[in-house]
């Protein structure tokens, strides 16, 4: 039998078979191949007659993310919000880049549009071509847009603190009942509500995950600092132009990417956050970057 594992929760595997729930728990043939199963693997199981299951096979995942340990999405929906807390475009983009290196597609949802519109920012993320939605949890405006999305599709919501990733779940789908965090305005950040990973299932035939925030993602862009200019879909028609091969596209002269910065072509934002994430990778020992997918399996 196959399924999808809906839920990872102290060694205990919740597998989605065509709408029933199986508990598993991995065959010992997994940990000697140091294969860890994540929510949203698509598994192979056994099922005993006790009504429990064994995982027994890991289907090839199209992607995996280390934190939040999660695999085979298709959007990633990143919320974001110009109210408080007010979200660091920054932040967008470290996502942004950890996606484009797992060939997931991400789509930039602004939540609290009813309370603070950052058009700025909107017509930044639309021109670079990512999906871009204005959206409000409280007044329900952008909701039917959003749902049509990722009707059929699998993904997960991830943004910083109280920025209402709870709040879009529940008014999505009601039944779900998310706990949602105060927003402390001492310290314009929510409280961490979500506590694990776990797939709902929309009525679109969505199939979705509330993760934790931004900061589970902070460790997985320690990329090679070559690789990092394909993370930004719209230096694209630019790589490959400068006067320079090893052009890093930050100071370089000649560079083909900082002239189209210069020419409004690419936004200053977006090249801000491409230099300083290439600062990152550049101070990170090779070493590093390779232990951190060995120590997911520890």
């Amino acid at each position: 039998m196959e399924g999808i594992i809906f839920k990872a929760l102290s060694g205990f595997y919740y597998v989605d078979c065509d709408g029933q729930s199986v508990t598993c728990r991995a065959r010992g043939k997994l940990r000697h191949e140091k294969v860890s199963p994540l929510v949203g693997d698509r598994v192979s199981i056994t099922v005993q007659p006790d009504g429990t299951g064994s995982v027994d096979t890991i289907l090839p995942r199209k992607n995996q993310f280390w934190r939040p340990a999660v695999a085979n999405i298709d959007y990633l929906i990143i919320v974001a919000s110009g109210a408080t807390p007010v979200t660091d475009p920054f932040l967008i983009d470290r996502v942004v880049a950890v996606a484009e290196r797992q060939g997931c597609e991400c789509v930039i949802c602004f939540n609290k549009w009813d309370l603070k519109q950052p058009q700025e920012l909107y017509q930044t993320y639309a021109a670079a071509g990512f999906p871009t939605l204005r959206v409000s949890a409280e007044t329900g405006e952008g909701l039917h847009e959003l749902s049509a999305h990722i009707a059929g599709k699998v993904c997960a919501f991830t943004g910083n603190s109280g920025v209402g990733k709870s709040s879009i779940l529940n008014a999505l789908e009601p039944s779900f009942e998310l706990q949602v965090g105060d927003v402390s305005e001492k310290l314009g950040r929510g409280r961490h509500t979500t506590r694990h990973v776990e797939l709902f299932r929309l009525k679109n035939g969505a199939v979705v995950a509330d993760t934790p925030g931004f900061a589970s993602f902070e460790e997985e862009t320690d990329c090679p600092p070559e690789e990092l200019p394909y993370a930004f879909r719209e230096f694209a028609p630019y790589l490959g132009r400068c006067q320079f091969l090893d052009c890093a596209h930050v100071k370089e002269k000649g560079c083909a990417v900082l002239e189209a910065v210069s020419r409004g072509l690419i936004t200053q934002s977006r090249h801000d956050s491409y230099a300083r994430l290439y600062q990152q990778a550049k101070e990170v020992p090779e070493w590093q970057r390779k232990s951190i997918e060995k120590s997911f399996f520890k």
